[in-house]
C-alpha cells in the first residue's frame, strides 16, 4: 500500500480517502450544463425537464427536487453563462480597461454563448423573469467592475471629475458587444488597446 493511502490515525482507524465532490453537486453541475446546451440549441421553448434529465444521465424526480420547473431551472443555470470579470489590478485605469475588455472580447469567441445571448435577447419579452434575472446575476456584477475602476480614475486624477460614468460605460461594452456579435471575423488582437485608447484620449481635435 501507498504510503500516502495509510491513515495516521489512531491504530486500527480505516484507511483516509481524500474527499470527492459530493455526489448532489456533480448532478446539480450536469443538469445546468444539460439546461445550458439544451437552451443554446433550440431555446426556452424546446427546453423541457425530460430532456434535461436525459442528457444529465439523472431521473426526472432528481431535477423536480431542486427545481419547480424549467423556467426556475433556467433562472438558475442562467447565472452561469458568464465567469466574472478578472479583479482589477489597480495598477492604472488604461491597463484595468483593457484588461476587462480583453477578458469580455474572449468570451465573444465562444459559438455557443454568443448563442445563448442572442436567444436572451430574442426571449426577453416572453421571458421577462429571465432576463431580469440575466441582468441582475450576470450583466449588472460586471458592469461594477468597470464603474469601480471608471470612479477610481476620476479619484485618482487619471480621469476628469464630473466623467459620466455611465456613458463611459456603455461606449466600453458597446464596442466589444457591436464588435463580436456583428462582425463576421473575430475580433483582432489589438482592439482592447484601442478601444480604450480613444476613448481616454478622446475624439476631439487637441
Amino acid at each position: 500500500m501507498h504510503p500516502a493511502e495509510v491513515s495516521t490515525g489512531p491504530p486500527g482507524a480505516a484507511a483516509t480517502r481524500r474527499p470527492g465532490r459530493p455526489r448532489s453537486e456533480r448532478a446539480d453541475q450536469a443538469i445546468i450544463e444539460a439546461a445550458l446546451s439544451l437552451f443554446a440549441e433550440s431555446g426556452p421553448e424546446g427546453l423541457c425537464i425530460e430532456r434535461v434529465a436525459a442528457r444529465a444521465g439523472v431521473g426526472k424526480a432528481t431535477i423536480y427536487r431542486r427545481w419547480p420547473g424549467k423556467e426556475d431551472l433556467l433562472l438558475d443555470a442562467i447565472a452561469a453563462l458568464k465567469a466574472p470579470l478578472p479583479e482589477p489590478g489597480g495598477r492604472s485605469v488604461r491597463e484595468d480597461l483593457v484588461a476587462l475588455l480583453a477578458a469580455m472580447c474572449q468570451e465573444t469567441a465562444d459559438p455557443r454563448r454568443a448563442r445563448e445571448f442572442a436567444l436572451l435577447l430574442g426571449e426577453g419579452a416572453k421571458y421577462p423573469r429571465l432576463m431580469a434575472r440575466y441582468v441582475e446575476t450576470v450583466v449588472e456584477p460586471r458592469r461594477e467592475v468597470v464603474r469601480g475602476v471608471l470612479r477610481r480614475g476620476m479619484a485618482s486624477g487619471e480621469l476628469r471629475p464630473g466623467l459620466d460614468v455611465e456613458a463611459a460605460l456603455f461606449m466600453l461594452i458597446g464596442a466589444v458587444l457591436v464588435g463580436g456579435r456583428y462582425e463576421a471575423q473575430a475580433i483582432p488582437a489589438g482592439y482592447p488597446e484601442r478601444v480604450v485608447d480613444e476613448l481616454l484620449q478622446g475624439l476631439a481635435a487637441r
